[in-house]
């Protein structure tokens, strides 16, 4: 037994109310659970019961043992003054508060059906995937909407609050922020911490300065990662280190250079070396438009896709490293590493943009615009679609690695809209 599965059950009225009794023997009824409470204080707040034809506002508190109650030393703590219930599994003790009044307390040992219980067990020790998977299809389909719509703006904020913090250490610059956020994510999982340090250490200001010397754009870029070879034969590389070496002194960028190390290459298609996304970044930063307006004014999606139509330089139209030729053309950026970054980086953007701003209009179109994506494919979404999920766009595969991260890997099931519909008693006293 567990306080979270106390609190649950609290919540939702999952036991036998009829008849309530404190175990002083005084008549009880439940007029509001009260607000469960996230912070420090009692765990529920703004509750309303009626004791002995007595009706109290106040705070309600779950343990198992009512001796917790002493244990967490919630005696002497002046937050917990205003607690008018207490809500046990066993009493083993009675609780008086600092004035020397007894506590009432509610035992729900003989309250809880135990099936509920027994399910709750089951999804913990289950193993599967998602824990309710043996059960997933048993629920109807208007929980697992909701949960979706909730999990993926859950996601969205989360993320949103990621590009406010980078907003935040840029003083406030959108156009900086975009551009260090974008960077980020051409990095994809592996090099995205690497490709975000580079931005952070190479000014967008200092980069738009070249922006029409595709060599110096490059030399800047490539020089500061710490990717450049020492020495070369290939005119190409000789000239990315001359140009480098003069404007890193220029700016001030000689101590700011990254090591090699920091640049993960293994388990990594060729196409998605950092090396060929560095020079497919450095193509689109030579456009003459700005970073955080193209990323946050399309009404539709394709306006996305086809900002993000890049053609890396001649020498990366052959290279995947430098002073190694492919055996065939490098590819351009893939219509499917369009759409993650996209996904992972313009709508975040737009999100946090939209919560600064206040403007539901603009939350809207970062969720229109992942409704008009496809879906992601990877074994996961491919695990949901055979519990008979739907999907079929980008906010159904994003809500549903949202949903199994934050709620069926850490089997948080009492937190999820289908744990709380598995574990309904087929019967209440309510």
């Amino acid at each position: 037994m567990n306080e979270d599965f106390l609190s649950f059950v609290w919540r939702y009225q999952y036991f036998d109310t009829t008849q309530l009794l404190t175990e002083a023997g005084e008549a009880l009824q439940v007029l509001r659970v009260g607000f469960p409470n996230t912070h420090a204080g009692p765990d529920f707040s703004e509750a309303r019961v009626v004791v002995n034809g007595t009706e109290w506002a106040g705070c309600v508190e779950i343990h198992v043992r009512s001796s917790d109650w002493e244990q967490h030393r919630h005696t002497t703590d002046a937050a917990y003054e205003s607690v008018v219930l207490h809500v046990v599994w066993e009493d083993d003790r009675p609780v008086r508060r600092a004035d020397g009044t007894l506590l009432p307390t509610l035992v729900l040992r003989q309250r809880v059906p135990p099936a509920v219980r027994e399910r709750y067990l089951q999804l913990l020790e289950n193993e599967d995937f998602i824990p309710c998977a043996p059960q997933f299809a048993q629920v109807a389909d208007l929980p697992k909407l909701a949960m979706l719509d909730r999990v993926l703006l859950e996601r969205l904020d989360q993320k949103a609050d990621l590009v406010r913090a980078l907003y935040e250490q840029n003083q406030r610059d959108w156009e900086e922020t975009a551009y260090q956020w974008l960077a980020q994510h051409f990095g994809f999982k592996l090099n995205a911490p690497a490709f975000l340090r580079l931005a952070q250490q190479v000014p967008l200001k200092v980069l738009q300065k070249h922006r029409d010397q595709p060599l110096q754009l490059e030399a800047l870029l490539f020089g500061t990662a710490g990717l450049l070879p020492s020495t070369s034969e290939e005119p190409y590389v000789q000239a990315l280190g001359r140009e480098y070496r003069f404007l890193a002194a220029k700016y001030q960028l000689l101590d700011k250079k990254m090591g090699s190390h920091e640049w993960k290459f293994l388990r990594l298609r060729p196409a998605g070396f950092p090396t060929v996304r560095l020079a497919q970044l450095a193509s689109l930063l030579q456009r003459q438009v700005g970073i955080f307006g193209t990323l946050t004014s399309p009404e539709h999606v394709d306006e996305l896709r086809t900002f993000f139509r890049l053609h890396q330089s001649d020498y990366w139209r052959g290279h995947y490293q430098f002073g190694k030729p492919a055996k065939g053309q490098v590819p351009t950026l893939g219509k499917d590493a369009a759409d993650l970054l996209i996904i992972n980086a313009a709508v975040p953007l737009l999100v946090a943009y939209a919560r600064q701003r206040g403007t539901s209009a603009l939350l809207d179109r970062a969720v229109r615009w992942l409704e008009q994506l496809p879906a992601e494919d990877n074994q996961l979404i491919r695990q949901w679609g055979t519990l008979g999920m739907r999907v079929k766009t980008a906010f159904d595969s994003q809500a549903l690695l949202a949903w199994h991260r934050a709620y069926c890997t850490p089997k948080r099931c009492l937190d999820c809209t289908v744990g709380a519909t598995l574990l309904r008693p087929a019967t209440s006293g309510r």
